[in-house]
């Protein structure tokens, strides 16, 4: 009579997963057989809650966090990606980018990274690589808008010429250089249309940190909504197996760029008109947070990311 093994239950595919965790003020565990974060609302005890690592795709520990190494290493066991961040998805250290410890546990598929590598390597088709990012980019972006009912609710709309208008700088850009003054003005025009539509004027500050005015608070909910962008775009890559240090747009000394990048095709979609719509309704940045990872659960982004860049291996030109 053969022994019966035990098995661990077998993780959900990457793309897949429906559970994104950011944690403040919180210790996260690992208890018996499973994952637990602790937290302290003031009172004499502690409450504690399940991470379900096997359906989790990333976990962003902010402020007041720690993680103890056995409950790592079971988040690298169920391949969970996990990153340290500062107060409300910020930079860790002022100008420092988020730090992601990706898992190593498993075997990764190598002919994504061997097709990026090969087109990375070659300067024309890296250029018209970033023109499709730029292209997508403007797709999904008309694509969110047209199906906001908030924004159609406000009358704010992504108009013909603006996409005409980007999609020529995009043809006529000769560079890395001039497709990014092409994405400085679509961002502009973006931001300015929806401030415009909403009734508050604004400029963009990263990192700001200031709740003075609406303006204040919706660049709060933009630095966010970006980390946990980032983190979506972090998983994609990690699960293909292609490195963060081989952008196509970013500056190639930017540790993690290609993160950048990859998160910057959904953004303008997802993130932009919920902070603005947030910051106008005076929502919290719970709400906020709350209400853009379900969103980007509900429209499957994880799994377009995945989608997106295993195509533009395979297209490769």
């Amino acid at each position: 009579m053969g022994i019966k093994r035990h098995s661990e239950p077998r993780p959900l595919q990457l793309s897949k997963r429906a559970n994104v965790f950011y944690l403040e003020h919180a210790r996260v565990v690992q208890q018996d057989d499973r994952i637990v974060y602790l937290t302290q609302d003031g009172g004499e005890f502690e409450q504690m809650f399940n991470i379900p690592e096997r359906n989790t795709a990333f976990l962003l520990l902010g402020k007041g966090t720690s993680i103890t190494d056995a409950a790592m290493r079971r988040m690298a066991a169920s391949n969970v990606m996990v990153g340290f961040c500062g107060t409300g998805g910020s930079p860790l250290f002022s100008v420092c980018d988020i730090a992601f410890m990706t898992p190593q546990s498993e075997y990764r598929p190598t002919e994504y990274m061997q097709a990026w590598a090969e087109m990375w390597f070659a300067p024309a088709r890296r250029l018209e690589k970033a023109r499709c990012f730029l292209r997508r980019r403007a797709q999904m972006t008309a694509e969110c808008w047209q199906e906001n009912s908030y924004l159609q609710k406000l009358g704010i709309v992504l108009s013909d010429a603006v996409l005409e208008r980007f999609h020529s700088d995009l043809e006529q850009a000769k560079d890395v250089q001039e497709l990014l003054l092409a994405e400085a003005r679509w961002a502009k025009r973006l931001y300015a249309d929806l401030a415009r539509g909403h009734g508050f004027s604004f400029v963009r500050e990263e990192g700001a940190r200031r709740s003075t005015s609406k303006a204040d608070v919706c660049n709060g909910f933009l630095d966010h909504g970006n980390y946990i962008a980032y983190g979506y775009a972090a998983v994609a890559l990690c699960g293909l197996g292609i490195s963060f240090a081989m952008p196509i747009l970013h500056g190639k000394t930017r540790r993690g760029a290609l993160v950048f990048d990859l998160a910057d095709v959904v953004k303008d979609g997802y993130v932009m008109p919920l902070a603005f719509e947030c910051a106008k309704e005076g929502e919290t940045q719970k709400d906020f947070r709350q209400r853009l990872i379900e969103h980007c659960q509900e429209e499957d982004v994880l799994d377009f990311l995945f989608d997106f860049m295993k195509n533009l291996c395979v297209k490769n030109t």
